[in-house]
């Protein structure tokens, strides 16, 4: 295997791009060779040596047939008391198949078609289309200005949702609504404090809105930064939080995830169907547990890795394309960029012009247009290639004579 010439002890720097580029998955096989790919939420590390070794064991001893136990919410149980001194029963829990579809099942539980759910944009797109697939109305309350849970567009966003009057006393119509959060918050890198989330907890007890919340990057938090699970926060006892260990170890494509409820949504989780957890699959569950049983220290070291990264497109952007306005994140490893003084497609200019693919930010609703998002969980050799390209690109089209910005508007594909 080769190795990156930027190479330290991080999993950051172990694999070069002609390594990466043998992969088979979305990431590095949706675009064009030429391209370099910082978008979708995969990780350019070898995996964890603990997954791997508890994964080839069961390949060894043939252990690869249906799920059976408590064995994930056990890990997850150990891992959450480790980390976040978070205690909860693992048998009160519920596994899913991954995050979003278990955030489909609660939302089918706690609500009906036609009824309402709240998001707060910009957010992960799934949040959008998966939820309209099923049949519910999306209704938005953008963030503030610097990415916070902004409590007067939920109070607005809430008594839609619900039909309620803005100074009614409680829910209007009857309507059940749902407000989808997103904690740490995907693409801003937000980490909603505890005070915020007890701010939420309120209104949406006001409004007779229950808190569904995706947490799948909670392990991925700067150390000094405090992550709050909702359903440990008070007035959020009857919120519901899905949880995986897939983002944090890169393990998206062996899903599995856990559902876990405060103590007024127990009755919630075991009315999701008995078949959605046949679609958890076993080997998952033991890449998943080792991970979170064993795999510890290899996410520390990529945790420093990625806050380097962090500081590192900092002054990449400073030099290349000081234009772009970013502020280094305290969670996720995702860096949400305002590039709208580049072009008014920033995403289409930077994947034709500098063959670097990010993600769109319309994609992510509003408040998403002339933003990009790019994936900081690669090496330092790919993000500063990546920030030169870009910044390469935005200088010769500047130099273009007829330009009166720097690239046309393009429509979208």
């Amino acid at each position: 295997m080769t190795t990156s010439p930027f190479a330290t002890d991080n999993p950051l720097d172990a694999l070069t791009p002609d390594t990466l580029r043998r992969r088979t998955s979305l990431k590095w096989r949706a675009y064009a060779p030429d391209v370099l790919p910082l978008w979708v939420a995969e990780m350019d590390v070898e995996l964890a040596p603990p997954v791997v070794a508890a994964v080839t064991e069961a390949m060894r001893s043939g252990d690869t047939g249906y799920d059976y136990g408590d064995t994930y919410a056990e890990a997850l149980a150990q891992f959450a008391k480790r980390r976040w001194d978070w205690s909860f029963d693992p048998a009160g829990t519920r596994m899913v198949p991954d995050v979003m579809l278990g955030l489909m099942e609660i939302l089918k539980v706690l609500t009906g078609p036609g009824d309402a759910v709240v998001v707060s944009t910009p957010v992960y797109p799934p949040f959008f289309g998966f939820t309209q697939n099923e049949g519910r109305r999306v209704v938005t309350a953008p963030l503030t200005s610097d990415f916070r849970l902004d409590l007067d567009a939920l109070d607005t966003a809430f008594a839609d949702a619900t039909g309620a009057t803005l100074n009614g006393s409680g829910p209007g119509s009857g309507r059940r609504a749902v407000y989808l959060l997103c904690n740490p918050h995907n693409p801003t890198g937000t980490v909603h404090t505890r005070a915020e989330l007890e701010g939420l907890a309120a209104l949406a007890r006001r409004h007779g809105v229950r808190i569904v919340s995706d947490e799948i990057h909670a392990p991925i938090t700067a150390p000094n930064v405090a992550y709050t699970p909702v359903v440990t926060v008070a007035g959020a006892e009857n919120a519901i939080a899905v949880l995986s260990a897939s983002k944090a170890w890169n393990l998206a494509g062996l899903k599995a995830a856990v559902a876990v409820g405060g103590p007024e949504a127990a009755d919630d989780l075991r009315r999701i169907p008995e078949e959605v957890v046949h679609g958890v699959g076993h080997v998952s569950v033991i890449a998943h547990a080792a991970a979170l049983t064993q795999g510890t220290a290899w996410l520390d070291a990529v945790l420093r890795g990625v806050r380097r990264n962090k500081l590192l497109l900092a002054d990449l952007l400073e030099e290349h394309l000081p234009q772009v306005r970013y502020e280094p994140t305290q969670g996720t490893y995702l860096a949400w960029l305002d590039a709208s003084s580049v072009a008014d497609d920033p995403y289409r200019f930077f994947l034709d012009r500098a063959k670097v693919a990010l993600n769109d930010g319309r994609h992510f609703g509003p408040g998403g247009a002339g933003h990009v998002r790019l994936n900081l969980a690669t090496s330092q050799e790919v993000l500063t290639e990546a920030v030169s390209r870009m910044g390469q690109a935005v200088r010769s089209a500047s130099s273009t004579p007829s330009a009166s910005r720097v690239l046309p508007p393009v429509a979208a594909d």
